[in-house]
């Protein structure tokens, strides 16, 4: 039988987190080589290996192919795999890191309060300004979908290669699409979330690809999880 490979966050909360969950599931991690390895096997289901990757290649890696299943955000899942992707699928919320992607403007738009204000002032800005709104985010996909779905189309993405909720006072964007947890940096930065602009209701999920769904171990690993979460 061939190995079945599962994707752990390697950062410490995260792990943590997901290695309690496991324990509390009767499973357990052991490290191969060293307590800092990169490799380990899963005590309590024969033939599982562990792969200790960031969040985000986790996310990457369901995508290629690289690994069969993972635990990581649900954003990271949603923003790396398209929604007609049927070649991963989402197993579990598992409840721990809960964040929301939000849209969030600049408190003194007053007159900004939903995703439809925001599409009516689009045109404006451009009057005035000459270009489009700019959206600050890591969160490309997930921002086009949603501003799509919502018919929104006067804005341009920027890449944020820092921290998001500062991209309005540092004159890089004028509109923020980030996670937040309980939104107190947002009001810091004097940014506000749209009623309407809760993209995503993200948590820590299993995912696995779907080739790997018939396998008997994917199906124990999600039995005895699902009977905790």
């Amino acid at each position: 039988m061939s190995v079945l490979t599962l994707a752990i966050p390697s950062k410490c909360r995260l792990m943590e987190a997901t290695s309690g969950l496991l324990s509390s599931a009767g499973l357990a991690i052991d490290r191969l080589g060293a307590d800092r390895g990169y490799r380990g096997v899963l005590r309590g289901i024969e033939g599982v290996e562990i792969a200790f990757l960031s969040a985000s290649e986790i996310a990457q890696n369901l995508r290629d192919g690289k690994i069969d299943a993972g635990v990581t955000g649900q954003d990271l899942l949603t923003e790396k795999i398209p929604p007609d992707d049927k070649a991963v699928r989402l197993l579990l919320r598992l409840g721990f890191g809960p964040a929301n992607v939000v849209v969030a403007v600049p408190e003194c738009w007053l007159d900004v309060a939903t995703m439809a204000d925001l599409d009516e002032i689009a045109e404006s800005f451009y009057a005035r300004h000459g270009r489009r709104l700019r959206v600050a985010t890591k969160y490309h996909n997930l921002t086009r979908r949603f501003f799509a779905d919502k018919g929104v189309t006067g804005y341009r993405i920027v890449e944020s290669l820092g921290a998001t909720e500062g991209a309005p006072a540092a004159g890089i964007a004028e509109i923020i699409v980030d996670i937040t947890t309980t939104g107190s940096t947002l009001a810091a930065n004097s940014l506000k979330i749209l009623d309407d602009g809760v993209i995503l209701e993200s948590c820590a999920v299993l995912a696995a690809r779907a080739a790997a769904l018939a396998d008997p171990r994917m199906e124990r690993l999600r039995a005895l999880l699902s009977s905790i979460t």
